[in-house]
């Protein structure tokens, strides 16, 4: 185990790292796994847990840590009647069923394939958010028949190959549907918790190598990082929510955006062992 020397500094990090995940959440729709992936890898590696699983376990941890605060921030959001529950109610099935094979296509992929899979995926996500304009249109209504079909396991999939909720995806795709922001934002939280829900019970019963295991975890979930998380992001996803109901969250898109490029492109200099 590391020494206490270790544990407090990554605790805080943790704390912190809580904290403005739980905001960007409420406050941008994004999802809180985009911030949570990359930073429960760099805490795990520092700890000296790197493996080919490490990414699993924190895909999983993540996820975990979405369960709760998407839930937490539906709840925020429906006070002031944001949720489209009959967009959820439509896309729940497709999005739960992608959830689900991406989990057991993130079961085969060593970490540092998923770490490629982040870059890739986080840089188009950051590209969206600094350069994407809100009068960009692909329909004025959210599709079904085949669309939908297609489309809703195609978000499920990619947001739990980076452990994410279901803002990244889901507010963009919602937005070019021309739904409005706000109404977009609150959906998408909840897609997050259908993608949370399954894909978490298949993380908690993927087996990890004894020499990959973090200890205190439960498959590929980690039970400490969830806890002191999410304790976290309790507090701080509903003034996230209040915050996106009272300004206007472009700027600090922007900023987040070359943020999210940053991190995305660490995580591929990784991955590529530059």
């Amino acid at each position: 185990m590391p020494d206490m020397s270790t544990l407090l500094p990554m605790l805080a990090l943790l704390m912190g790292i809580g904290a403005f995940a739980g905001v960007m959440a409420g406050l941008l729709g994004v999802g809180g796994g985009i911030i949570l992936v990359p930073a429960f890898f760099y805490a795990f590696s520092a700890l000296g847990y790197g493996s080919d699983q490490l990414m699993q376990i924190c895909l999983g941890t993540s996820l975990a840590t979405i369960i709760v605060t998407s839930l937490r921030s539906v709840q925020s959001h429906n006070r002031r009647g944001a949720v489209d529950w009959a967009i959820l109610r439509a896309w729940a099935p497709g999005i739960a069923l992608g959830a689900l094979i991406g989990v057991a296509v993130a079961a085969g992929l060593r970490s540092v394939v998923l770490q490629g899979v982040f870059g890739v995926l986080g840089l188009v996500i950051g590209a969206y958010l600094g350069l994407g304009r809100e009068d960009w249109r692909l329909g004025e209504g959210m599709p079904g028949g085949l669309r939908r079909a297609v489309l809703s396991p195609v978000l499920g999939f990619l947001s739990v190959l980076m452990g994410i909720g279901g803002g990244s995806f889901g507010v963009p795709l919602m937005s070019l549907y021309g739904q409005a922001i706000h109404r977009a934002v609150a959906t998408a939280a909840g897609f997050g918790v259908i993608i949370a829900v399954p894909s978490v019970i298949g993380f908690l019963i993927l087996p990890i190598a004894d020499a990959a295991r973090l200890p205190w975890s439960i498959g590929a979930v980690n039970l400490p990082a969830f806890a002191v998380t999410i304790a976290m992001t309790l507090i701080t996803t509903p003034y996230g929510a209040r915050l996106a109901h009272a300004m206007d969250p472009k700027p600090l898109r922007r900023v987040f955006a070359v943020f999210l490029t940053l991190v995305a492109l660490n995580m591929l200099r990784k991955a590529l062992g530059w």
